[in-house]
């Protein structure tokens, strides 16, 4: 039964040995990507802060300006002009770090793919791993089963003999006493025959 086990354990092992020359141009492709997607993630970064940056500046700007208006004689137009500017800048500032966390998403749904996809092709090797480990205990539980059998089959022979033995010196014994008690009872008799002889010898 054991012997029939080895072949699927070693198929198994097989079939997990099998797709690592594969994995290993996985892992090319993926660091590769996961360079890509780094390079992405510094570029939304970099486009978030420039955008914060510039609304930054643009805010500083229009305090200066409406301080600036302050002291002209159209003071409403001046604003309304430094006001129109900052909204400008507000949009485009704004519009940067949107197209930033945009581009932080769509790296978080390529990796949320990608993680599916890989976790995906790891099930059957999962799987044969987890039936390489059910094989491999079973034919341990097996081993260790026969070998408690293979004892206790050792001490029963071994019992029986000891009870064929015990057996054969009881009857050795029995038939030692038998014996004696012939070669008494039968001496008894010659002594009692030659006590009669001797009695009608007078």
């Amino acid at each position: 039964m054991e012997n029939r086990s080895l072949p699927v354990v070693a198929g198994l092992i097989a079939l997990l040995i099998a797709p690592f020359a594969a994995s290993a141009a996985d892992g090319a492709a993926n660091a590769d990507q996961q360079a890509a997607w780094q390079m992405r993630l510094d570029k939304a970064s970099a486009l978030q802060a420039e955008g914060r940056a510039r609304q930054e500046a643009a805010d500083k700007v229009l305090a200066g300006k409406n301080a600036e208006c302050a002291t002209t004689f159209f003071i409403n137009d001046c604003r309304n002009a430094a006001a129109r500017e900052h909204l400008e800048t507000t949009r485009q500032s704004r519009r940067l770090e949107n197209e930033g966390k945009a581009m932080v998403r769509e790296v978080k749904q390529e990796q949320a793919r990608e993680r599916a996809r890989l976790s995906a092709e790891e099930a059957p090797k999962r799987a044969a791993a987890l039936e390489l480990r059910q094989a491999e205990s079973m034919n341990a539980r097996r081993a260790a089963e026969e070998r408690v059998a293979a004892t206790q089959a050792a001490k029963a022979a071994k019992a029986a003999e000891g009870e064929k033995r015990k057996a054969a010196q009881a009857e050795k014994l029995r038939k030692k006493q038998v014996e004696h008690a012939a070669r008494v009872a039968r001496k008894k008799r010659e002594a009692e025959q030659r006590a009669a002889q001797a009695a009608e010898a007078k």
